[in-house]
Order: structure tokens, then sequence, then C-alpha cells
């Protein structure tokens, strides 16, 4: 989907002026601190206590949105009514109008989960390419949603009981232990809005170790057609086996929007990274019909994690199984 270039243009950095402001303050401070302990040295008068200042607030305390994030916020607004009246962003997971079969699966499973949509986007300072070969994770994964400052505290608890509950599915889908957690986690799951940059650089350089310039400067400055993206990382000793996800969902998406965000990102996330225009019912399609995940898109990942399988397995040597896998799926004969 589309976002006008003019909605982005003020996000041309980090937020950080509240520095300027405070060097100049800090350092007057400390001059009439100095001055007033002169004056007690010499003067009878008892000093009197200094009053307690208030604790800072927390870091990702509630910020309301300023008039820009708002207005990106009625933007989304109106491409999802949009959406919504042309039939897309579809929640029934496909019917008589979407049938496939297991070639379909097969040939869907092959472009989906062997091939990178962004293999240009390393996430390390070492660059891989995971192109024919199949990626996903090996270790538990630890999900943790974590909120920016413009995030309201009603949509906080909204978000975070959605990905809990979409946590459980798709750990029940690919038999792959996957828990919510506060702390220790290796899959985060970020919402953040225009105003939150500086605060979403921070974190992800702590997250990721050696995270490179061009995907900070993605998250600074998003490009006009990107409402939410993951981030998947392996080890330099096992490309194919991921080892850390950042998923960043932006915080001004309506309802739909936002779900379908979430359920796209976070099953990408799970090694499904590339969409083809030929998935259909899928959320692995760039066209919008379908904003939530479908009983397809449960193969796929059913099939990613078939034990058959071996992360960093190639194309060629998977095609023979991933042939059985599909027909196992659908009920059909060898």
């Amino acid at each position: 989907m589309t976002t006008p270039e003019q909605l982005f243009r003020a996000n041309g950095g980090l937020k950080v002026r509240s520095q300027g402001y405070l060097k100049p303050v800090l350092g007057l401070v400390a001059l009439l601190a100095l001055a007033n302990c002169d004056e007690a040295l010499t003067s009878s008068v008892a000093p009197q206590p200094r009053p307690v200042a208030p604790p800072a607030p927390a870091p990702n305390a509630y910020v309301p949105p300023s008039a820009a994030s708002q207005d990106l916020a009625r933007f989304y607004q109106r491409v999802e009514r949009d959406l919504l009246t042309r039939g897309m962003l579809r929640s029934d997971g496909g019917g008589p109008d979407t049938p496939y079969d297991a070639s379909d699966l097969e040939r869907n499973f092959e472009t989906i989960a062997f091939f990178n949509e962004y293999p240009d986007h390393a996430v390390t300072a070492t660059t891989y390419s995971t192109e024919g070969q199949l990626s996903r994770w090996s270790a538990p994964i630890r999900v943790q949603t974590e909120f920016a400052p413009s995030v309201s505290p009603e949509m906080r608890a909204k978000d975070a009981k959605q990905v809990e509950t979409f946590t459980a599915r798709l750990s029940k889908v690919t038999g792959h232990p996957m828990s919510v957690v506060t702390r220790k986690a290796n899959f985060h799951v970020f919402f953040a809005g225009k105003d939150d940059s500086a605060y979403v650089v921070s974190r992800l350089k702590q997250l990721v170790p050696g995270i490179d310039q061009p995907l900070l400067d993605l998250v600074a400055n998003p490009r006009s057609n990107i409402d939410c993206f993951v981030i998947a990382s392996p080890t330099n000793r096992s490309l194919h086996r991921f080892v850390r996800a950042v998923v960043l969902i932006r915080a001004e998406l309506p309802d739909m929007l936002r779900r379908s965000c979430i359920h796209e990102e976070m099953a990408q996330g799970l090694g499904l990274s590339n969409d083809s225009n030929a998935a259909r019912p899928s959320i692995f399609n760039d066209d919008d019909e379908f904003a939530l995940l479908t009983s397809h898109d449960e193969k796929l990942l059913t099939m990613l994690y078939d034990p058959r399988l071996e992360p960093g397995v190639a194309v060629e040597d998977a095609r023979p199984v991933v042939r059985i896998i599909a027909r196992e799926l659908m009920g059909q004969q060898l």
C-alpha cells in the first residue's frame, strides 16, 4: 500500500531537540548551585533544604502524538476504508472463490520460503544471502511486545493481547515452542509512531548489536510505502537458523491494518520471508486481498517447520520432500 511522500517528509531524522536545550540549562544550574554554596558559607541564616525533583518519566511513558502523527493516522484510516469498500483486507480466510491444491501449495512454498524479499537488508555487520535455501528458528522463540511513547495505554493493552493470541496460534500451527515473555526475549514486536524514531533507533542498537546504518536509516526515515516490517537475524556460525527478530508496526495504523501487520510480519519473521503474487488465499501477497493468516498460510508454516526439512537445505534438494508434505496436508494421493 502506498503512502503519500509528503506525510513522511517531516520525519527527516532523530528527535533529539531536547539535548540542544538541556546543555545550556544544565550549565546555568551548575553555576547557580555554586553561587548558593558560597552564600551559605558567609551567611548566618541556616540553608533551606533543596526541593526534591520529581522522578524522570519512564523511557516509554505515554506522550500524545504530534499533529503530523495524527494526520498520518487519518490518512491510514482513509486507506483502510477504501480497501474494505473494494472488498480487500478479507478476514474470511478464503472460500470457494480461492481454491488451491497440493501443486499450488508446493509452488507457493518454494517461492515464499526459499527466497528473500529483501536479500540486501543484512541485520548484522556481516552480509549474508538466503537465496535458494531454507531459513527458520531452531531455538524456542520468546516474544516480547514493546511500545514507543506515542502509543496510548488503551492501544498498548489491545496490541499486547493481539500479539499474545497470535503467538499461541503460530506455535500450534508450526509445532515450534513460542511463548510471550517480559524479559530475555529474542523476538521483539514494536509498535511505534512517526514521533518515535529516536526511541526505536536506540532500542534497535541495544537489541541488534552490529546493526548496519542503512537499516537504522530505514527506521528513522521510513520509505513512503512501508507501514510495517521485520528484521530476522541468524548467527555467523549458522546462517540459516534465526536467533533474533524485530518487528516494527506503525502506531498510526487503524485496527485492521494493524492486525494485518501483526499477522504478516510475525509469520515472515519465522522464515516465510518472501511474497508471491500467485499465492492465494494468502497474506504473503502484496495485493492486500487478505488481511489475516489463512488456512493456506497455516499449511505453509506447517511445511516450514516439518522436521523432514532442515535449515539450510537447498531448494533443489528439498523439492521431493516438499511435494510429499504438500500432498499430505491436502489429503491427496502421491
